[in-house]
């Protein structure tokens, strides 16, 4: 087997690769941000490859891809592993779901934790077809991740990136959470599904319109890009309605400060029942301990609207009002986020915690915004042609 070192060339969707003792890490953040003004949550949310690939172009009919995991895990709460999926010239081949890895279990009940570590992994995919290849090895969503070494029968090459990059940012949601592997996260389906390159930004609890993030999506390279903001911020609390109007324009100022004319999308929540018209902040449902599965609740006290206290409700009525005020920016688009998640998706799709959808409603988010954005009559219609006219 030939051995490859795992290069930037290599690695599709991370800023950097941070190099470890055990290989290279993919970050999704520059590392002046994660020093400066990441904290332990966000610190831990960019660390895992959501969005990220490894890409190569091969003749090998076997492949071994060696990975180290970190992960956490909650005391007597069944959580998904994370998984390698593998795309073979642009079709899904296979997902291979994670066995090993270090991990810290938290004790909810009690605030403990418990470190355990463990070996890497070594997916080994064999029945590979004969002839030149693209292969693209999408890393978990969920777990930190490691790149320890690349083995194939045959050399590779890195694959050059196709079609337009399209950056997002946003919350757990747009990370993955429920999903059960990294395709099959909303925003790769949709990327998948309309040919453009995505550079995933989405951050589990972390999407609180920070300067910083504002101004890490000014200095990247894109063709669209969308903002998907408020949800973090209503479960976070971590502002009033006078504060949240403003940052909000002042995180879209700085995005056209870099990319002044770049087709921008500003999506609302999703629908989510428990922070409909109940503010944050948002908790694990005490309730739900020791049944094997956590679900979230909302805390806050729905009288305080009146006070500046925000809801998805008022969230939403806040960004249709901040895009009518910016009506002179021709190529900034606003998108309802119950378009792609409602209340009647709500019954029939419900939220296994009560926040987050499953792999199954991922799909149909996914699909959706792939109409809604990319389809014929899109936001940005036919930006994958115009890209490689």
């Amino acid at each position: 087997m030939i051995t490859t070192p795992l290069t930037a060339e290599l690695v599709h969707g991370a800023v950097n690769l941070e190099l470890v003792d055990r290989g290279v890490r993919p970050h999704r953040l520059p590392r002046l941000v994660r020093e400066r003004f990441a904290d332990q949550q966000l610190k831990l949310m960019e660390a895992q490859p959501s969005g990220v690939r490894v890409a190569f172009v091969t003749t090998a009919r076997s492949v071994s891809l060696e990975v180290h995991a970190t992960r956490v895990t909650y005391q007597g709460i069944k959580r998904a592993r994370g998984a390698l999926d593998f795309v073979i010239d642009g079709a899904f081949h296979g997902s291979h779901v994670l066995a090993q890895g270090d991990f810290t279990e938290l004790n909810l009940g009690t605030g403990t934790s418990r470190f355990t570590p463990g070996e890497s992994d070594h997916v080994l995919v064999e029945d590979l077809a004969a002839g030149e290849k693209t292969v693209e090895i999408w890393l978990p969503h969920n777990e930190q991740i490691d790149l320890v070494a690349l083995h194939t029968d045959e050399p590779v090459r890195p694959a050059p990136p196709t079609g337009p990059v399209w950056l997002h940012h946003g919350s757990s949601v747009s990370h993955g959470s429920n999903a059960t592997s990294p395709t099959r996260i909303w925003p790769v389906v949709a990327a998948r599904r309309a040919g453009v390159q995505l550079r995933n930004l989405g951050f589990g609890g972390s999407a609180l319109v920070d300067p910083f993030m504002a101004r890490v999506m000014r200095d990247t390279d894109a063709d669209f890009i969308s903002v998907k903001l408020g949800l973090n911020v209503v479960n976070l609390d971590g502002m009033r309605l006078r504060i949240f109007v403003p940052a909000i324009h002042g995180f879209l100022d700085t995005i056209r400060d870099g990319h002044p004319t770049t087709p921008l999308l500003l999506i609302s929540p999703l629908y989510c029942a428990i922070h409909e018209n109940t503010p944050g902040p948002g908790a694990f449902d005490p309730a739900t301990f020791g049944t094997g599965t956590v679900k979230f609740i909302a805390t806050g006290d729905p009288d305080d609207v009146k006070n500046g206290r925000l809801t998805l409700e008022v969230v939403r009525q806040a960004l249709e009002e901040v895009f009518a005020s910016r009506s002179s920016d021709a190529n900034l688009h606003h998108l309802d986020g119950r378009t792609l998640y409602s209340a009647a998706d709500a019954q029939r799709h419900p939220l296994p915690d009560d926040l987050h959808p499953d792999t199954d409603t991922h799909l149909l988010i996914g699909e959706r915004f792939s109409e809604f954005v990319f389809g014929a009559q899109g936001v940005v219609s036919g930006l994958a042609n115009r890209h490689n006219a």
